[in-house]
C-alpha cells in the first residue's frame, strides 16, 4: 500500500518589513544595558557639555552617570523625601532639583552638599529649570504656583498663581531669559514673561498636561497629556497646528532628536516609544520596553537612548560604531557555506556498493491524521481551530482544497451545529475576498448555502454571520464595479493619447489612394 501523502500547504508570498532610512537609523543600537535604581526613575537629563553625563532622578537620590559607565560617577543623596526633576545648567556645572518636602536644592556637580536651598513653596516641587542667563531658576509646584528665584542672592523674584491645579511640567526659553512656559493638570499651558506680573498667552490642551517641549527655533511648542500630543504655533498666538492621537494611554515624555527632525514620545502603560517625522508627523519607528515608561532621554547626536521605568530599571541603548557595524556584517557573511549542507548528497554509488536505507518516521499534523483515518469532518474541525484560523489561514484553505479534491467536502461541511457553522462562516467572512483564497473558498461558500438554506432564520447567531457575509459580498461587488469603471476611463485616456498616423493604401489601377487613419 502506498504511504499517506500529507496535505500540501501552499506557500503564499509575504510582504516583508518596509526598510526605510529611519528603520536603519533607529535600529543601529546595541542591546540595552540595564541598571537597577532604588525606585521609579522620574527624570533623565543630559548635560549640555562634553562628555555629556546624564542625571537620573529616582526616589530620594540623583545619580550622575558617564556616557558608558554602569556605575554612578556622582550621587546626591541629601534629600529628606522623593526628589524630582534634576536638571543641568547650560554650562554643566550646576544641578537643580525639587523635592517632596517643597524645598528646591542647588548642587555643584563637583561637590556633594547643596550650595543653595530655596524655600517658599508649600507642597512638592515637581518642575525645576535654569533660565538662559544662568542666574535664575524656574520652579513649579503642587501648590499651583510657579516661581522665579535669584541664584546669587538666594531670594524669590516673582511668584505666579494662575493655574488651578498641580503644575507638573515646565520649560524655559533658551533664546530669551524672561520667557518660560508651564503645563498643569488644569489642562492649560501658560506662557509667562518675567517682565510683567501675569501670563501673556494661554492654551487649552484639553487633558492634564504631563510634558512640554520647545523646538530649537522656539516658534513651535509640543505638549503631551492624556492620549494626545499637540503642536502649537507660538508665533501665531498659540494656534494649534497638529493633534496626534496614535497612543492609547497617557503620554508621559517628549524628546527631540539632535537634528530636530524626529520627535520621540513615550507612553507609561503601553510601554512604547514612538518616533515621529516632524515634517508630516507620521510614525516612522517604534521601540518596545518591558515595563511602564516614566522618563526618556536622548543624548546629543543621538548616541544613546536612556529610558527610566516604574520598576526602577534604567535601560540604556548605545549606538553602534562604524567598526562594530562592519564587524557584525562580516560575521553574518561568515556563515556556513552551501556546500556544508549538501555534503555527501551528490555522492554517486559504485557498482559493488550496498545502500543501507533507514526508514524515516513520518510526522503528521492533526488534520492529516484525521484525513488518514477518513474522518473528514474532524479534519475540517481541526483546521478551524482558533490559532490556525487566525494565524495560519492558508492551512485551513489547504484542508478545504484537499477535501474538495477527494470529493468529500460536502460531507465535511454537512451536519454541523450552531457553533460549528458559526465558526465556519466567521472564517469565510474574514478570508473570502482575499485573492489568494477566493478560488477555493467561493465554491465552498456556495456549497454551504446549498446545504443550510433550509435552516436560515432558525438561529440568530448564524443569521448574523450570514448577514455579514452578504454585506461583504455586496461591498466587494461594488468595489469591482468601481474598478471596471476606472479601467474603462483609463482605456479611453490611453487610446486618445496615442498619436494619429496615416497609412497610405497601395494604388490599384486608376483608383484613388485612400488614407487609413489609426
Amino acid at each position: 500500500m502506498a504511504s499517506f501523502k500529507p496535505t500540501k500547504i501552499q506557500v503564499y508570498p509575504k510582504l516583508g518589513e518596509k526598510v526605510t532610512q529611519d528603520t536603519l537609523y533607529w535600529k543601529n543600537y546595541k542591546a540595552p544595558v540595564q541598571i537597577k535604581e532604588f525606585g521609579a526613575v522620574t527624570n533623565i537629563d543630559f548635560s549640555p557639555v562634553a562628555p555629556h553625563n546624564y542625571a537620573v532622578t529616582a526616589f530620594t537620590r540623583i545619580h550622575i552617570y558617564g556616557p558608558f559607565s554602569q556605575e554612578p560617577v556622582k550621587s546626591f543623596t541629601r534629600f529628606k523625601d522623593t526628589a524630582y526633576c534634576g536638571r543641568f545648567r547650560s554650562d554643566g556645572q550646576l544641578l537643580v532639583a525639587g523635592c517632596e518636602d517643597s524645598v528646591v536644592r542647588l548642587f555643584d556637580v563637583s561637590g556633594k552638599v547643596a550650595l543653595r536651598m530655596f524655600k517658599g513653596h508649600t507642597k512638592a516641587v515637581r518642575v525645576t529649570d535654569f533660565t538662559s542667563d544662568r542666574y535664575h531658576i524656574l520652579t513649579g509646584s503642587d501648590d499651583y504656583t510657579c516661581r522665579l528665584w535669584d541664584i546669587p542672592n538666594s531670594t524669590e523674584l516673582t511668584s505666579y498663581q494662575e493655574h488651578t491645579d498641580y503644575i507638573r511640567c515646565g520649560i524655559t526659553s533658551k533664546l530669551n531669559r524672561d520667557l518660560f512656559i508651564t503645563g498643569s493638570y488644569d489642562h492649560t499651558l501658560k506662557l509667562f514673561d518675567a517682565r510683567v506680573n501675569k501670563s501673556v498667552m494661554t492654551m487649552d490642551h484639553g487633558q492634564p498636561v504631563e510634558s512640554l517641549l520647545l523646538y530649537p527655533s522656539e516658534g513651535l511648542l509640543v505638549s503631551a497629556g492624556g492620549r494626545y500630543v499637540k503642536v502649537w504655533d507660538l508665533l501665531k498666538g498659540g494656534q494649534p497646528l497638529v493633534s496626534l492621537k496614535n497612543h492609547h494611554k497617557t503620554v508621559t515624555c517628549l524628546c527631540l532628536s539632535s537634528n530636530g527632525q524626529r520627535l520621540l514620545t513615550s507612553v507609561c502603560l503601553c510601554r512604547h516609544v514612538k518616533v515621529y517625522n516632524t515634517t508630516n508627523y507620521k510614525v516612522v519607528h517604534n521601540f518596545d520596553y518591558a515595563a511602564s515608561i516614566l522618563s526618556l532621554g536622548l543624548a546629543p547626536d543621538d548616541e544613546s537612548i536612556v529610558v527610566g521605568m516604574t520598576n526602577g530599571i534604567l535601560s540604556i541603548k548605545h549606538r553602534k560604531s562604524s567598526e562594530e557595524t562592519k564587524e557584525i556584517s562580516g560575521q553574518q557573511k561568515r556563515r556556513p557555506a552551501y556546500r556544508v549542507f549538501v555534503k555527501g548528497k551528490n555522492y554517486v554509488p559504485k557498482q559493488d556498493d550496498y545502500l543501507v536505507s533507514k526508514p524515516v518516521k513520518q510526522h503528521l499534523a492533526k488534520y492529516d491524521k484525521q484525513l488518514k483515518r477518513f474522518n473528514v469532518s474532524k479534519a475540517l474541525d481541526t483546521a478551524l481551530e482558533t490559532w490556525t484560523r487566525f494565524r495560519k489561514p492558508e492551512i485551513t484553505v489547504a484542508v478545504i482544497k484537499e477535501l474538495d479534491r477527494r470529493g468529500t467536502l460536502k460531507n465535511a461541511l454537512a451536519g454541523r451545529d450552531e457553533r460549528g457553522l458559526s465558526q465556519l462562516l466567521n472564517f469565510l467572512v474574514g478570508n473570502l475576498v482575499d485573492p489568494r483564497f477566493a478560488p477555493v473558498l467561493v465554491p465552498a461558500t456556495e456549497m454551504i448555502l446549498d446545504i443550510y438554506q433550509s435552516v436560515i432564520g432558525q438561529s440568530p447567531v448564524v443569521d448574523v454571520q450570514l448577514q455579514r457575509l452578504q454585506d461583504l459580498l455586496e461591498r466587494e461587488i461594488g468595489y469591482q464595479q468601481d474598478l471596471l469603471e476606472v479601467l474603462g476611463m483609463l482605456d479611453t485616456m490611453f487610446t486618445s493619447s496615442l498619436p494619429r498616423k496615416e497609412v497610405p493604401c497601395s494604388e490599384t489601377g486608376n483608383k484613388p489612394v485612400v488614407p487609413v487613419v489609426f
